[in-house]
């Protein structure tokens, strides 16, 4: 059986439909259409059920998927060790969101790099983090979703607090009596974010005051750390997790408007290819960034 194949069947099964395996293994859609009916005809059975959205995998599939891709995969990291065996160093892809990749897990894993490891760090959302880990572009990603089926094994990594802040002059503006009046006062103010739909003042908005923010947002910043500047310079308001801000609040660059009985979480997620916790600088790092977690 033509490995290509199998490669590409398993990227579609990870990836859950043609045109995002397509994307994934640098192909056109019609080829990868192809690659699949070809392996189809060889085996004499369907591996997926087309939708209208993706494709779905028989129990075949399923199964075929299963056997073949720790294989796949162990052959990927041989390939790999015999690159890095002329250095005697090993290197380890990770994924995840940038503000927590700089700031938690590359400082958690950099005492490896003294044990012969090399790091390469991606950035991105949760989705592309994910849809690359699948593909075997990574081998490790922190997410901030749960991944589903079983090609990808996550483990709880830890919990985020998120805080609304903003600069003193606009907590001093507004007194404490305003504040007291939650969103319909807050909600006149300028907002600082990531994207247009206001991802995080939004979660905040629907745990505290149980509804949508009415403003839009002032200033989008794709970068955490960048609204955490910008509203340090007097910009609006804008809700970060309590350990990008924590810096900053202690040093009165920022300051938490509310203090709500149960403060909003977010929980990330250490993620791997099932059975790839075999290879060791793996699972070196695996643990690594498990303690570290412990004291975040």
């Amino acid at each position: 059986m033509d490995l290509a194949l199998l490669r590409t069947f398993v990227t579609v099964h990870r990836a859950g439909s043609f045109t995002r395996a397509a994307a994934l293994l640098g192909l056109s859609q019609p080829a990868v259409t192809g690659q699949i009916r070809t392996l189809e005809r060889q085996l004499g059975k369907p591996l997926f059920l087309r939708q209208a959205r993706g494709v779905t995998p028989t129990t075949v599939g399923d199964e075929l998927a299963h056997r073949a891709a720790p294989h796949l995969d162990a052959l990927l990291e041989i390939t790999e060790a015999g690159l890095d065996n002329e250095t005697g160093i090993r290197t380890l892809h990770l994924a995840g969101p940038p503000e927590f990749i700089a700031m938690r897990a590359l400082p958690a894993l950099s005492p490896l790099i003294g044990e012969g490891l090399a790091l390469r760090a991606s950035f991105g959302n949760a989705e592309e983090s994910l849809d690359g880990l699948a593909a075997g572009h990574h081998d490790l990603a922190i997410s901030t979703a749960r991944p589903r089926g079983a090609l990808l094994s996550a483990t709880t990594l830890c919990d985020e607090e998120h805080v609304l802040v903003a600069a003193p002059r606009w907590a001093a503006r507004l007194g404490p009596s305003a504040l007291r009046r939650g969103h319909v006062v807050l909600d006149q103010l300028p907002v600082v974010e990531v994207h247009e739909s206001l991802p995080f003042v939004s979660r905040y908005w629907h745990a505290v005051f149980d509804s949508p923010p009415a403003a839009a947002g002032t200033v989008i910043t794709p970068d955490l750390r960048a609204v955490l500047e910008t509203t340090a310079s007097g910009a609006g308001l804008a809700v970060l997790p309590r350990y990008l801000c924590e810096d900053a609040l202690e040093r009165g660059r920022v300051v938490a408007l509310l203090d709500p009985p149960v403060p909003p979480l977010r929980t990330y997620f250490l993620v791997v290819r099932t059975g790839t916790l075999a290879h060791p600088h793996i699972t070196r790092a695996h643990e690594s960034l498990l303690r570290a977690a412990a004291d975040w």
